[in-house]
């Protein structure tokens, strides 16, 4: 595998997008449906709501996720992937496979 230090490195520049503890589980929560703020918040334990802003932010200027306001009272929000967004769901699928593989391991060895 080349050297990925740099930012033109398409690895570099995949993690830089998707990376951290947060960003997958969010696309991973938008999978199946859109889902407002709150929804979110309470289906991924752990997360704050300053955090939570802050990687929506990130994944919506980052074209993975839409977030559509609706004129209402009270206003709603609600947040969706992107076509993008969805290209990362296999990919996702096939890590949480691979990680479902080493939880068995674990488990055998205690």
């Amino acid at each position: 595998m080349n050297s990925c230090s740099n930012p033109l490195c398409p690895l570099t520049q995949a993690l830089t997008v998707i990376g951290g503890k947060w960003k997958p589980i969010i696309i991973y929560q938008l999978y199946r449906s859109s889902k407002r703020f709150g929804q979110l918040n309470v289906a991924i334990p752990g997360i704050s709501r300053k955090v939570l802003t802050s990687q929506l932010n990130e994944l919506v200027n980052d074209r993975l996720v839409t977030r559509q306001a609706f004129a209402e009272s009270p206003p709603r929000v609600e947040y969706s992937l992107t076509e993008k967004g969805k290209e990362l769901i296999p990919v996702f699928s096939s890590i949480a496979d691979w990680g479902g593989y080493l939880v068995k391991e674990y488990k055998e060895s205690l």
